[in-house]
């Protein structure tokens, strides 16, 4: 029986898909009771369009929408990539008009060869060309210090783009977040929807905060997620183990305590 009062949004790597490998296998068993629920799954990652929507259709989740490069775009249900234009280009050019001193500590996907997105991935090739034909985001990768990297911000924040740190990159953009994209799905549910946001770092803390039920799933290969309000009362929980293994185990006992979920959401 289709139970569509409940909406995941999940991140990719390090979360439903394993750091290092990219496999979402250790989680195939809460995919498939998500398929047989009729629970939808939104991708929610730094990854491009044309990265998500193969993965998208493989999952089986063709039907929901994708939210793609850090929530600076969105992909809608059925749409391939390539279907919504994008500031790729714009972005660029404010990124080139930095102060030199520091645009040249920044190396973006745009100034990378497939081989050096293979080498600071670990992709395929076929991946890593997939993950350059960017729309709406530029992330790369900061050389210099921290207070070089502050400043670095700090620049780009006055040429109007905004700074979010993943588990690999840096990413600018013009705006949207994870978040923003999550809160405007979740207004044109026909009925009232329970969200669930899974994630394991510093850029998917705004969508774990504003879902009903936020799940940090630890990821070694960074820094975890510094504690969280939302954690002192339950709004926020941490799952037991890392990467897919920890996101299947979550999905699965969330998913059969709807329940529970439904009065958390009657006291909001």
């Amino acid at each position: 029986m289709a139970d569509r009062n409940l909406l995941i949004f999940t991140d990719l790597d390090g979360t439903l898909l394993d750091h290092e490998t990219y496999s979402y296998e250790a989680a195939l068993s809460a995919i498939e009771l998500l398929r047989q629920r009729g629970i939808g799954l939104v991708l929610a990652s730094s990854k491009t369009a044309a990265e998500i929507a193969p993965l998208r259709a493989e999952l089986g989740f063709s039907h929901c929408p994708a939210i793609v490069e850090n929530g600076a775009g969105l992909m809608l249900p059925h749409m391939q990539a390539g279907e919504a234009s994008g500031d790729y280009e714009k972005i660029q050019s404010a990124l080139n008009m930095l102060p030199n001193e520091l645009r040249s500590q920044f190396t973006g996907f745009s100034q990378m060869s497939v081989e050096d997105v293979i080498a600071v991935t670990g992709l395929t090739r076929e991946a890593s060309q997939l993950a350059k034909k960017r729309q709406f985001s530029e992330p790369g990768i900061f050389h210099g210090n921290r207070e070089q990297r502050e400043a670095f911000v700090e620049a780009a924040k006055a040429a109007g783009l905004i700074a979010k740190q993943g588990g690999r990159f840096l990413t600018f953009s013009f705006g949207g977040d994870k978040a923003e994209q999550m809160q405007a799905i979740l207004a044109k549910q026909e009925n009232e929807t329970i969200s669930i946001a899974l994630g394991d770092a510093p850029n998917d803390i705004a969508m774990l905060e504003a879902a009903d039920i936020g799940v940090i799933i630890a990821n070694p290969a960074h820094d975890k997620i510094k504690h969280l309000i939302g954690e002192d009362h339950g709004k926020i929980i941490r799952a037991s183990k890392n990467g897919p293994e920890g996101w299947n185990l979550a999905v699965l006992k969330l998913v059969e305590d709807h329940g529970a979920l439904k009065s958390i959401k009657s006291k909001d």
